[in-house]
């Protein structure tokens, strides 16, 4: 099967139950570093929302989310791809101050995802949105936040080594902080996917910047929707990650776009149409607070920090025809 790769010499490095309590560790560690080091606070926040709002996150713009009519209210509404735009008027909402912010447990169903070693139809995150000023937006910022994250993601593999033995992954605290642009520069025969390849094989953990905007070849690094991140101030966190012999997403995060950049990436991506819509009409006229926000996948952490093959090892989705039954020949129980 195309979708399934079980590297030569994978075994699970431990049993069911042991993998259920390491995972268990991991989430309830890692969400208690998190929250103190970025001074969060947890919130309860939906999975649907109604449809034809602009809240919802859009991807890349050609996702499809899940809709369904409301009999009761008469209107539609759709599961979450993600937060990006509710934390911002939900931070509005609590009244946080500057410095201060919310996280969440996010469950989404991405209908369009593909489905490998590394993705699911179903998604879950710390989804995370922190209060700032307009001095904050900057690339200093933006990268003090991102050692932030990246140092709880080093603790608690850490406190898990100790707590599980069998564990040995050493992440790297010392990231590489560098734009779509730069490694466009270093690697300029490559496709996106193996440029972020070469440099979490070099330097182990990366910060790769300017997700959304163009090339010099005329094509983004990566699609980001339009009207969240600032593509000037945002990137993903990258991991190299051993078992895979590949690159691993951990984090997708950024400075969100002001009255501005709003306006400004709405027209670049032919979707001016969107300030008509609630939400953006508050970020032009300031009434949403100025934010910095991402998203950090529960299910990629276990992943990397317990050191599995497959996603389907740490969360429990639907798979395609077959997968199920090929891991189990080649000695990967799928939950």
């Amino acid at each position: 099967m195309k979708s399934l790769v079980i590297p030569k010499g994978y075994k699970p490095n431990c049993d069911l139950i042991t993998n259920q309590k390491a995972i268990k560790f991991v989430k309830d560690n890692f969400e208690r570093v998190f929250a103190d080091k970025l001074a969060l606070t947890r919130v309860s926040a939906p999975i649907l929302v109604f449809s034809n709002t602009g809240l919802n996150d859009d991807l890349s713009g050609v996702e499809r989310a899940v809709r369904f009519d409301i009999k009761e209210l008469g209107r539609d509404a759709e599961i979450v791809h993600s937060l990006a735009k509710w934390k911002r008027t939900a931070l509005k909402k609590y009244g946080f101050s500057r410095g201060e912010g919310l996280y969440t447990d996010m469950n989404a169903i991405r209908r369009d995802d593909s489905v490998d070693n590394i993705h699911s139809i179903y998604v879950d995150q710390w989804d995370w949105e922190k209060v700032i000023n307009r001095a904050d937006r900057t690339e200093k910022y933006l990268f003090e936040t991102v050692q932030t994250i990246v140092d709880a993601i080093a603790d608690v593999s850490e406190m898990a080594k100790k707590e599980f033995p069998f564990l040995t992954l050493n992440v790297n605290r010392n990231v590489k902080f560098i734009s779509a642009l730069e490694a466009e520069a270093l690697y300029p025969n490559l496709t996106g996917k193996e440029r972020e390849y070469e440099l979490t094989k070099k330097y182990g953990t990366v910060f790769l910047m300017g997700i959304g905007s163009k090339l010099l070849n005329g094509k983004p690094h990566d699609s980001r929707a339009p009207d969240y991140d600032d593509w000037s101030l945002n990137g993903d966190i990258l991991f190299y990650n051993e078992v895979l012999d590949a690159p691993l997403e951990i984090s997708s995060m950024g400075i969100r776009v002001d009255e501005n950049s709003l306006i400004s990436q709405l027209k670049l991506a032919n979707k001016e149409e969107r300030l008509a819509f609630d939400y953006h009409k508050q970020i032009i006229s300031k009434e949403l607070p100025l934010t910095i926000g991402g998203g950090i996948g529960q299910s990629r952490l276990c992943l990397f920090l317990l050191q599995k093959a497959h996603i389907g090892e740490v969360q429990v989705s639907l798979w395609p025809d077959g997968m199920e039954e090929e891991a189990k020949r080649l000695g990967v129980d799928i939950l």
